[in-house]
């Protein structure tokens, strides 16, 4: 590194000096914390994003926001050249970046880093980083220094796009890296004509009940009921009423969301008696988790929720349901050439019951350590990778191969039977991968699908509800003296240290019909989570109070929390 470049970076770095006592690692959601505390933090990521983009000679994205968090709290990670999140190899660095106490130290590290990473810094533009912020207040000065970490790499230059959803800006970086147009606008333009492409291609005769003929959506009061507007506008065979767009009053995340209705099982503000029985949905600030729901009884602010699970559940069965008709009374031989594989992808904290729906429809199911990274890492194994927290965040993974292989069989079926059931099975499935964003859990694209999906089979959102039937569950959480004395494995599921407590958990469980439960140590402060499910609330709760007593008595400092 030259004098010049040492230089910028230690005047620069002084004018952000980091929190005195604050330490933040980075995690799934990049660093996060009270706005206040967070300057210096993404200015030093400004100057990763610039190495990272340097390293891999593509477009990086940085994205301003806190997602389900509430308003006064911001966050900034990184998307990489696929628009996924920033490489793993990397989250070490980015701690030590962000923690390093003087400019001085903060410089060696990064020279340090530039030798380890064979990084060459050149002296023209050769590295670009791309902006976006959801809506708060504190996002303005945030990608103010954001810029000036970025600028203060030669060479590395920055485009900031302004307010966006976070699933917008990932989505633009991979498709400008992927040759593909990246405008926001283009965006809006594959989503809306590829869910018009599905519409389309419903069967005739198809009619969902009247009650059900409009959708109602919770924006948070955050970027995505903005963003779901513009794009409601390019659509004209979907009615949809966008409430808590934050344009009224209404404060980012506060008694609204999808992280708020999926937790407390209860209405967003906004919503009340008029609503009962309707087909609603809600988003979270920064747009990348959906959840459906219905107000079950103006006597009542609970609702009947469709979470995650079953929006993944939705999902594999119409793709299996595709690619079925799509094989129907093809030649066995040219069948066998290509049989997709198809995976579904959980958490051990998906219900149950989920699971057992999804196994006797004759998916494929894996599960992985908590945490999108995973998820997503193991989708992108198969053909089709489908994969959905019960919070809502997922998304389905197309492999090139299979859509190289979709591609000519669509051709090969429009020369031979165009219009077709297994042509029009093709086209859903192109569709689908062109709708969905494959970069990152998208609120809005997996809206448009759900949508379309619902139309196709002619299901309420009361037929789609029933799928089944969750199991009871609690949550629970231990405090405990070290929690890294707690080692898991098969996703979690099992403890290989110390021993003697899964034992324990095994003979515990077995005394409860449909049991099952799972500990964990959580990954930022010293307590074991415990999760628990069984055939009755009752019994759930009976559960995971056992298993919090075993946990305290192997590990905990004598009473359970």
């Amino acid at each position: 590194m030259n004098e010049e470049q040492v230089s910028l970076l230690l005047k620069s770095a002084a004018l952000f000096p980091p929190p005195h006592g604050v330490k933040l690692s980075y995690g799934t959601a990049g660093f996060r914390a009270d706005a206040s505390l967070l300057q210096s933090a993404v200015f030093r990521v400004g100057i990763l994003a610039a190495l990272r983009s340097f390293k891999t000679q593509s477009v990086i994205g940085l994205m301003i926001t806190a997602s389900h968090n509430k308003v006064t709290d911001n966050g900034v990670k990184v998307a990489d050249p696929n628009g996924g999140m920033l490489s793993q190899d990397w989250e070490p660095f980015a701690d030590k970046l962000v923690n390093a106490s003087t400019p001085q130290l903060l410089v060696s590290l990064i020279v340090e880093f530039i030798k380890k990473e064979n990084i060459r810094l050149a002296g023209k533009p050769s590295a670009e980083v791309w902006l976006g912020r959801d809506t708060r207040p504190s996002g303005e000065s945030l990608i103010e220094a954001a810029k000036e970490g970025i600028n203060s790499i030669i060479g590395a230059a920055v485009l900031d796009f302004g307010v966006l959803t976070t699933p917008q800006l990932y989505w633009m970086v991979r498709a400008r890296n992927k040759g593909w147009k990246a405008t926001e606008q283009n965006y809006f333009e594959q989503l809306s004509s590829s869910f018009r492409c599905l519409m389309d291609l419903t069967p005739n005769g198809i009619k969902v009940n009247e009650e059900d003929d409009k959708l109602i959506v919770d924006g948070a009061n955050g970027v995505g009921g903005e963003k779901l507007e513009i794009l409601n506008n390019m659509l004209n065979n979907l009615a949809i009423e966008v409430r808590n767009c934050g344009n009224d009053g209404g404060i980012l995340n506060e008694g609204v969301g999808a992280d708020y209705v999926q937790k407390e099982k209860v209405i967003p503000r906004g919503f009340g008696s008029k609503d009962v029985g309707k087909r609603c949905a809600s988003l979270d600030g920064d747009a990348d988790r959906l959840v459906y729901f219905s107000v079950l009884s103006d006597l009542s602010n609970k609702v009947d929720l469709v979470d995650g699970d079953k929006i993944l559940s939705l999902f594999a069965i119409f793709v299996k349901e595709q690619l079925s008709i799509l094989y129907k009374g093809a030649d066995p031989e040219t069948h066998s050439s290509y049989q997709a594989r198809v995976g579904v992808v959980q958490t051990a904290y998906a219900n149950g019951a989920s699971t057992d729906y999804l196994k006797q429809s004759g998916l494929e199911v894996v599960l992985t350590p908590t945490g999108v990274k995973f998820l997503h890492e193991k989708a992108a194994q198969y053909d089709i990778g489908i994969y959905f927290e019960a919070n809502g965040h997922g998304t389905i993974l197309f492999s090139d191969g299979f859509l190289s292989w979709l591609e000519a069989k669509n051709n090969e079926l429009a020369s031979i039977s165009e219009g077709s059931e297994e042509q029009k099975a093709a086209l859903r499935l192109l569709a689908v991968s062109r709708l969905i964003n494959q970069a990152v859990g998208d609120a809005l694209s997996g809206l448009l699908l759900v949508e379309s999906i619902l139309q196709y089979k002619g299901w309420s959102v009361h037929k789609w509800a029933g799928l089944y039937e969750d199991l009871p569950s609690r949550q629970l959480k231990v405090k405990v003296v070290d929690r890294t004395a707690v080692v898991t494995e098969n996703a979690e599921t099992v403890v290989v240290r110390p021993l003697e407590i899964q034992d324990a958990i095994i003979a515990e469980t077995a005394k409860y019909p449909r049991g099952r439960s799972f500990i964990r140590p959580s990954g930022t402060e010293d307590v074991i989570r415990v999760y628990a499910e069984a055939s009755t609330q009752e019994a759930a709760d009976n559960l995971a109070n056992s298993v919090a007593m075993l946990v305290d008595r192997y590990l905990g400092y004598g009473s359970s929390g």
